[in-house]
C-alpha cells in the first residue's frame, strides 16, 4: 500500500477541520437531457458510474492517521473505495425548481466527510423541473483547490455529447499527484531536486520578508491607503463563530455583459466582480443595521499553479483589497476599488516565484493558528470575505449525452469568514455562488438578488456618466465622498469635514 507526504498548505487545511466549519469545497453542476431522451437515460448514466470501480488519485487516497495525531500526515493509496458510499441518487421534491434544489445542496454542503474514507462524494439528484438534473460533488480542500478543480472538469466532461459517453468516471480518471511526472526519478536525483527547491526557497527568504514587512509598517504608518494589509477590515457580523449549517446561493450574467461594463469603464473584469459584491453587502448589512463604518476588506485567491499543472493539491497565494462598503457613490466606490486591487497586485509582485509558497504560508499563519487553537471567529478577522474568480471552460460541456447548463462552485467557510462568494465562468456565462453561514447569514440569496442591482446601477452611471472638467485623483475623490457623507450624517451644530483613511 503506498503512502505520500501531505503538503504543509495542504495539511492545514486538514487540521484546522471541525464539525462547525468542515474543509471542503464543492460544485454544482446543472444539466438538461437531450431533446427526446428517455425516460431510463439518467438511469442507464448511473448505472454506467456504478460499473466504474477504477480509482485513480485522490480519489483513492486515504489519511494514514484519520486522528491525525502526527505533525507528518500522509495519504496511503488504497486498491478498494465503496462506491455505495460515496456515489449517492437523490430526488428533489415537487416542484423541483431552484428553491429546492438549493435548500438540498445547502443541507448536503452541511455534512462534513468521513476521514476514515477518500475525501470526496458525488450526488446525482433528479427530478429538477425542465427536463434537468443535477450533480452536486464535493471534496476535501486538502486535495484540490479551485483552478484544480476547474481542469479537472475539463478532463472529465466531453465538448460534444456523442464523446462524452465514452468518458470514464471522474474517481476513474483522476489527477496527477504533485511532482508526480513520468516515471520515478533514482534517488540521487531525488536528492538534487530537493536540494533545488530548499536553495530557492532560501534564496527567496529575503524578499518574503521584505514584502511582509510592507504590509506590517502600512498597518502603523498608512503610508499607501489604498494598499490593504491583514487584520485591517472591521469586525462584523461576517467574522463570527460559523454553525454546522450552511446556506447556498446562486446568480448569473452573461460574461459578455460584465466584461462590457469593464471596458466601458476602464477597469478589470474582477474589479466589476468585487464592485457589485460590494454593493450587494453594503445593501444587505444596511437591512441588518450591521453595515460597519469602515470599509470590509476582501482576501483574493491568486492561482500560482503553471499553465502545464494539472495536478491536485493547491497552488494559491492571496492578495487583499479593500470593498470601499463605507462608500455610498456605486463610481467611486468601483475606482476606489480599482486602486487597492492594483495596489495589492503590485505587492504580490515584488516577490519571485520560488517566494509565493513561502509568503502565503506566512501571511495565512495567524489566521490558521486562530483556527487551530480555537480562537477563529473571536478576534478581528484577517480579512473579512473570500472573493474567488476562477477562469473556467469558453466551450459547451457534456455528460453522458446532456449538456452542462450551469456550473457553481460551493465553497468553505471558516470560523472568522461567515460568508465566500466564488465565481467560475462558463462558455459565456459569469456564475455567481454565495456560500453562507445558515445562522449568521438570514436570507442569503438577497446578497445574489442584490448584485444584480448592483451591476444595473453601475451600467447605468457608467453609460450616463459625464466626464468632470477637471480629472480627480483617485484617493482624493473617495476621501471627498466619505467627508460628503460624514457631514450628512453629523449634527447640524457640530457638522466639520471629516477624512478616513479605508483602514481607520
Amino acid at each position: 500500500m503506498a503512502s505520500r507526504s501531505i503538503p504543509i498548505l495542504d495539511a492545514s487545511w486538514l487540521y484546522v477541520e471541525s464539525k462547525e466549519a468542515p474543509m471542503h469545497v464543492g460544485s454544482m453542476a446543472i444539466f438538461s437531457l437531450p431533446p427526446g431522451h428517455s425516460p431510463d437515460t439518467l438511469k442507464a448514466a448511473i448505472a454506467a458510474l456504478r460499473k466504474s470501480n477504477t480509482f485513480a488519485p485522490p480519489f483513492n487516497y486515504v489519511l494514514s492517521d484519520p486522528n491525525l495525531r502526527t505533525l507528518a500526515p500522509k495519504w496511503k493509496t488504497v486498491d478498494h473505495v465503496d462506491l455505495e458510499y460515496h456515489l449517492r441518487h437523490s430526488a428533489l421534491p415537487k416542484p423541483g425548481g431552484e428553491r429546492e434544489l438549493g435548500t438540498l445542496i445547502s443541507r448536503l454542503h452541511s455534512n462534513p466527510l468521513d476521514f476514515h474514507r477518500p475525501l470526496w462524494e458525488c450526488h446525482i439528484i433528479e427530478g429538477l423541473e425542465g427536463n434537468r438534473f443535477a450533480m452536486y460533488t464535493k471534496m476535501h480542500h486538502s486535495l484540490i483547490d479551485g483552478i484544480g478543480a476547474v481542469r479537472l472538469m475539463n478532463r472529465i466532461f466531453a465538448t460534444s455529447a456523442a464523446e462524452s459517453m465514452e468518458l470514464p468516471a471522474f474517481w476513474s480518471s483522476g489527477v496527477k499527484a504533485p511532482g508526480k511526472k513520468g516515471a520515478p526519478l533514482p534517488l540521487v536525483e531525488q536528492a538534487k531536486q530537493w536540494w533545488k527547491i530548499a536553495k530557492a526557497n532560501s534564496a527567496s527568504m529575503p524578499d518574503v520578508a521584505k514584502a511582509l514587512f510592507t504590509l506590517g509598517k502600512e498597518a502603523v504608518k498608512k503610508e499607501n491607503p489604498a494598499l490593504a494589509h491583514p487584520f485591517s477590515g472591521p469586525k462584523s457580523i461576517l467574522n463570527g463563530k460559523v454553525s454546522g449549517a450552511r446556506r447556498v446561493a446562486t446568480q448569473h450574467y452573461e460574461l459578455s455583459r460584465i466584461k462590457g461594463l469593464a471596458e466601458k469603464a476602464g477597469v478589470s473584469v474582477n474589479d466589476i466582480l468585487l464592485a457589485i459584491c460590494s454593493g450587494s453587502m453594503r445593501r444587505y448589512l444596511k437591512e441588518q443595521n450591521a453595515l460597519p463604518k469602515t470599509s470590509l476588506m476582501a482576501g483574493l485567491p491568486v492561482s500560482v499553479r503553471p499553465a502545464d499543472d494539472d495536478s491536485g493539491g493547491n497552488a494559491i497565494s492571496f492578495i487583499s483589497a479593500y470593498l470601499y462598503t463605507d462608500i455610498e457613490d456605486p463610481l467611486v466606490r468601483l475606482k476606489a476599488i480599482r486602486e487597492s486591487t492594483q495596489a495589492g497586485k503590485a505587492h504580490l509582485q515584488t516577490m519571485p516565484k520560488a517566494g509565493l509558497n513561502n509568503y502565503t504560508m506566512l501571511l495565512m499563519s495567524p489566521m490558521m493558528l486562530q483556527l487551530m487553537t480555537g480562537l477563529g471567529g473571536v478576534g478581528r478577522p484577517i480579512f473579512n470575505v473570500v472573493i474567488s474568480n476562477v477562469p473556467g471552460p469558453d466551450k459547451d460541456l457534456y455528460f453522458w449525452g446532456c449538456k452542462l447548463e450551469q456550473f457553481y462552485p460551493i465553497s468553505l467557510i471558516p470560523h472568522g469568514q461567515a460568508l465566500n462568494i466564488t465565481v467560475v465562468t462558463y462558455s459565456g456565462q459569469f456564475n455567481l455562488a454565495f456560500t453562507g453561514d445558515y445562522n449568521a447569514l438570514p436570507h442569503l440569496q438577497r446578497l445574489a438578488v442584490y448584485t444584480g442591482e448592483a451591476l444595473a446601477e453601475l451600467e447605468a452611471l457608467v453609460v450616463g456618466r459625464v466626464a468632470p472638467k477637471k480629472p480627480v485623483p483617485k484617493s482624493v475623490a473617495v476621501e471627498e465622498a466619505r467627508a460628503q457623507a460624514s457631514e450628512k450624517k453629523a449634527p447640524a451644530k457640530a457638522r466639520k469635514p471629516k477624512v478616513e483613511t479605508p483602514a481607520s
